[in-house]
């Protein structure tokens, strides 16, 4: 599956906390990274500056599934789930 045009859920939704160029202290959830274009892709897409989290998030009907609004909402309950305060 490719990711739909515009969506970005991923470039918004999900934490990192590896540095990011222009980020050092990587991502919160649910704020845009500085990369995302106007077109709401990917700005290091294929650079060797994109975070290992990144290239290894790949689209999928589990997590996108058909519309933007079912991959934010997906993303946003995964972040839930796996925040360090809910780790026991």
């Amino acid at each position: 599956m490719e990711c739909r045009p515009g969506c970005a859920a991923c470039c918004i939704i999900i934490s990192i906390s590896s540095p990011i160029p222009g980020m050092p202290k990587g991502k919160p959830a649910g704020t845009p990274c500085i990369h995302l274009t106007s077109e709401r892709r990917c700005g290091l897409f294929g650079q060797p500056e994109r975070p290992e989290v990144c290239g290894g998030l790949a689209a999928s009907l589990e997590m996108c599934g058909t519309s933007d609004d079912y991959a934010f909402a997906y993303l946003e309950e995964l972040e839930r789930l796996t925040a360090p305060d809910m780790q026991s």
